[in-house]
């Protein structure tokens, strides 16, 4: 296998976290690539602060280059943009070429057939003059403002001085004010006590948030030939956005394919894309409610609420492995957004 990155060291400057439960005990594969876990996390809500005893584990871009490099050696290929790409050959843009099954994982493109939002955040790890004290991550803390949508400051606390805080908005539109964001981060540092000695690191994302559309048009429109991975094949948790748990799991379906050609495995993985698009389509019901129904101002409301809700279901949802009775249990009671406008969002128009 080689590995084809077009930036000078494999995966930029981002940071991949997990819930313990998201893989499975056979998926132990990816226990080299953590750098730090925690056995529970915390959230922040206005009228609801709660610790939930699950495990969360991080990945950063660093460990990811580390592992990988170490494991495949000259056979990782970085700083090496591709010119163009087929399904049995890419060229680079320096004109060499590579023949060989051609696995495209380089981010998602246009899907005017989807119907997405947008999960938006910048994040600085800063050194603090003192310890933090905080005994694990703050996944959630949506005692903020909210501004023109739901928003949440994370934060990873790495060492005992050491912390990443990310301001993230759920917003319809993908622009990033890195200005307006770092000043958040300043500002929620001072409001927690901590003060900045330095910030050492910078890194920002865009992910996705599926709301409706219509996934079989959207690979017809596909062409046919290279195998797609990652978001590039629309395989992400619909309401995170969270990519590695699925990543994981097409790794092993296509480790685990009879035959491994590029027929094979761009089959799989359309199929694959579609089932699992269809199977969650509860989570772009719970998508459009907090994105469409929910008043700006008020949309944390809904993960309040949700927050409320029992441990075991908490790691299903986060896992998309919700049973029938979940999925009642979540909707059961006083809605958090309109009643009307609720109701508005429960059909899905299988469009843009």
């Amino acid at each position: 296998m080689t590995l084809i990155e077009g930036g000078p060291r494999l995966g930029g400057r981002h940071t991949w976290s997990f819930f313990a439960t998201d893989l499975t005990a056979d998926q132990s594969w990816v226990d080299p690539f953590v750098v730090r876990d925690w056995d529970r996390y915390e959230v922040r809500f206005p009228a609801r602060r709660r610790t939930i005893t699950t495990g969360y584990r991080s990945i950063t871009s660093e460990r990811l280059h580390t592992v990988v490099s170490e494991a495949l050696g000259d056979r990782v290929m970085v700083s090496s943009p591709i010119a163009a790409l087929e399904a049995d050959r890419v060229v680079l843009a320096d004109g060499l070429a590579l023949e060989g099954i051609v696995v495209d994982g380089r981010g998602p493109e246009r899907a005017p057939d989807l119907v997405l939002g947008y999960q938006k955040f910048l994040g600085q790890t800063v050194r603090l003059t003192r310890d933090h004290a905080l005994a694990g991550p703050i996944i959630m803390d949506a005692t903020v403002d909210q501004g023109e949508g739901y928003r949440f400051l994370y934060v990873l606390p790495w060492d005992a001085r050491t912390l990443l805080i990310e301001d993230t908005r759920y917003t319809d539109g993908a622009d990033l004010d890195r200005d307006d964001l770092r000043e958040a981060i300043g500002a929620y540092a001072r409001s927690q006590g901590w003060t900045v000695e330095a910030v050492i690191g910078e890194e920002e994302g865009v992910l996705p948030v599926a709301l409706d559309g219509d996934i079989e048009a959207h690979w017809r429109r596909t062409p046919r030939g290279v195998a797609l991975s990652g978001l590039r094949a629309v395989l992400f948790h619909p309401t995170t956005g969270y990519s590695l748990p699925d990543a994981v799991a097409l790794a092993d379906a296509v480790c685990d394919l009879p035959s491994v050609d590029a027929a094979s495995i761009e089959q799989l993985v359309r199929e694959r894309s579609i089932r699992v698009w269809q199977e969650r389509a509860f989570f772009r019901l719970l998508n459009r409610m907090l994105f469409r129904a929910g008043l700006p101002g008020e949309r944390y409301r809904v993960l309040e609420r949700f927050y409320g809700l029992s441990e075991p279901l908490i790691r299903r949802f986060y896992a998309a492995r919700l049973t029938k009775f979940d999925k009642v249990r979540i909707l059961t009671g006083k809605p958090p957004v309109p009643f009307g406008r609720a109701l508005h969002c429960i059909n899905e128009k299988g469009h843009a």
